[in-house]
């Protein structure tokens, strides 16, 4: 089946997904990038089934990914892909994608160096497959959580949550 036939079976499906901030300092008030990402996906057409903000903390992320992954189609996360040593998402999400999308860190890399520079070396945006859920976990800056989504999330989710769907058993 090609690509366009993919897409075009994909069409129309509602998303349910996760919006998750990271971030010590970030409340719901000041957490712009969690809530473009909701406004987003909802204007897209696909269901905010849950949002939260959890801090820093690799037990605290990995207790609520476990507990979302296999309840909603997408986690989407902010924050905590950088190389400081509170920056600890991308560990802990990559210890539990039992597929990775390689793709989706290099091509936001690369797009944000056409947008940043070199400074996009900094990034370690990721994405993968974790109990039949999709996982992006994006950089907590607005205008990264902007390109993420425009560029490369948004154009695919329905036709990547089909994909993982397609060869499963019917609930």
């Amino acid at each position: 089946m090609s690509y366009e036939l993919h897409q075009e079976s994909a069409r129309g499906q509602t998303v349910r997904c996760a919006v998750v901030t990271i971030s010590d300092t970030r409340t719901e008030e000041t957490d712009r990038s969690g809530t473009l990402i909701r406004k987003r996906l909802e204007e897209h057409g696909h269901q905010v089934a849950h949002y939260a903000i959890v801090p820093d903390e690799p037990e605290m992320i990995g207790a609520l990914l476990d507990e979302l992954a296999g309840r909603v189609d997408a986690i989407l996360t902010n924050g905590g892909t950088g190389i400081s040593g509170r920056d600890t998402t991308y560990e802990v999400v990559a210890a539990r994608l039992e597929k990775t999308l390689p793709g989706f860190g290099e091509l936001f890399r690369m797009l944000s160096f056409q947008e940043i520079g070199s400074g996009a070396m900094l990034s370690r945006a990721i994405g993968g497959v974790y109990k039949n859920t999709l996982i992006f976990s994006m950089p907590g800056s607005l205008n990264a959580v902007k390109l993420a989504l425009d560029r490369l999330i948004l154009p695919e989710l329905r036709h990547l949550v089909w994909e993982i769907r397609r060869h499963q058993p019917a609930s």
